[in-house]
């Protein structure tokens, strides 16, 4: 997998992760990739993780590439002197148009590696602004100034729009051009529909920050191709239903 490498110097390395690709090794399963140990491979050198992606999320993730980076950055992230931007595609249209979320967020007492809004969770911040709305989905940008286990996913659930494809909190159904287009026929060669989209539907987009010596870091990955083309079809079928 060739992984695109956004930024790099000698203290950072900033990569666009791939969605369904882990950020670290699996602890109980070490056979599968990991974005880490790709970059380290492929820079023939160690690399210290910083923060983390959820395996299906896409987009902008930041490495350090030496001890002193890795304790400054580290550092920085802990104290939220980072500012994190997120595009994603969820359910339903959403009013108002922007907003901002402020819900202190918990682990699911019963259901593990699930997380709920609670009053005895830590507060978590969620900034949000529609960019498009059709009559069944928005895009959405987001900011997050808490970085809590799926803030984005939890929050959007707790308004009632969840992130599309999203399996823990949402109904986990794909995205098929036949929800949005109207009298959708297969081709001749085609069994069954293949979705747009199956996996979660959400895309670490912008990352700024500054390091230690005063430079000023704003690095961006494009929007993914599978999310790219929900939304392509959308402009182009969605006003007719």
């Amino acid at each position: 997998m060739d992984i695109d490498i956004l930024y790099e110097d000698d203290d950072i390395l900033i990569a666009n992760k791939p969605a369904g690709l882990l950020v670290i090794p699996d602890r109980f399963n070490s056979a599968l990739p990991s974005l880490n140990k790709m970059l380290e491979h492929k820079l023939g050198q160690q690399i210290w993780v910083v923060h983390r992606l959820d395996r299906d999320t896409s987009g902008v993730i930041c490495f350090a590439k030496t001890e002193q980076s890795h304790k400054y950055l580290s550092k920085l992230f802990m104290e939220r002197d980072v500012a994190k931007y997120y595009i994603g595609l969820v359910n339903g249209r959403v009013v108002p148009e922007e907003g901002r979320i402020e819900k202190a967020i918990v682990e699911h007492p019963h259901v593990k590696g699930k997380m709920v809004v609670a009053k005895r969770g830590k507060l978590s911040v969620t900034d949000y602004k529609v960019m498009e709305q059709w009559p069944l989905y928005s895009l959405v940008e987001f900011r997050i100034h808490t970085g809590r286990t799926h803030q984005i996913r939890v929050h959007m659930q707790s308004i009632g729009h969840p992130i599309v494809c999203d399996e823990l909190y949402g109904d986990g159904k794909p995205f098929f051009l036949s929800t949005i287009k109207r009298k959708y026929r297969l081709s001749e060669n085609e069994e069954a529909e293949r979705p747009l989209l199956h996996r979660l539907a959400l895309h670490a987009w912008r990352l700024e920050f500054k390091k230690e010596d005063g430079t000023e870091i704003q690095t961006e990955a494009p929007l993914p191709k599978d999310i790219g083309a929900c939304v392509k079809q959308l402009n182009k079928w969605a006003a007719t239903t």
